[in-house]
């Protein structure tokens, strides 16, 4: 079984919903274990600033599926949750980004692991530290580096993200 991580964004149609819901699906997906949940996070919008703040999480799952299929699962699953791509950085129901898989690099049209702009994002740094302090970035710094010395974005920690059933 791999290690993969996954980003969970939102900021339309109840976002704190969009993402537990999101985390909830994932958790009961055949080939996926959840095994750690960061809180939720609000932060401001990059690359767009004229829309709501996001809220974010991160997770880390283990899995057998290979990780251009697990990369086009999570397109699927933001595509059932109604997720439009009118231009970049647009307002989203639901945004999921494959971080990590078990330390592969990889580029494909599809698929860049590890995420390329991780590193740049507090979204990303934040919820990541908090359930990985030990993980390196591909620049070789510990997320937790990062975090502390993280002057960009307004990062707000929320509560955990709920993965219980509806």
């Amino acid at each position: 079984m791999a290690l993969a991580l996954i980003a969970l964004g939102s900021n339309l149609q109840q976002p704190q919903v969009q993402v537990s819901r999101a985390i909830q699906v994932l958790a009961q997906t055949p080939g996926l274990t959840l095994l750690k949940t960061s809180s939720l996070y609000a932060t401001a919008p990059v690359g767009y600033d004229n829309q709501p703040d996001f809220i974010n999480a991160v997770i880390q799952v283990a899995t057998d599926i290979p990780a251009p299929q697990l990369m086009q699962l999570l397109l699927d699953i933001e595509q059932t949750f109604g997720r439009e791509r009118p231009f970049l950085n647009a307002p989203r129901i639901l945004d999921l980004d494959l971080l990590d898989y078990d330390g592969m690099q990889l580029d494909t049209e599809l698929l860049r692991l590890p995420h390329p702009r991780m590193h740049e994002r507090g979204f990303v740094v934040f919820p990541l530290a908090e359930i990985l302090p030990g993980f390196v970035l591909p620049d070789g710094k510990s997320v937790v580096e990062w975090v502390a010395g993280y002057r960009h974005q307004d990062v707000r920690k929320l509560e955990r993200a709920q993965t219980a059933p509806n």
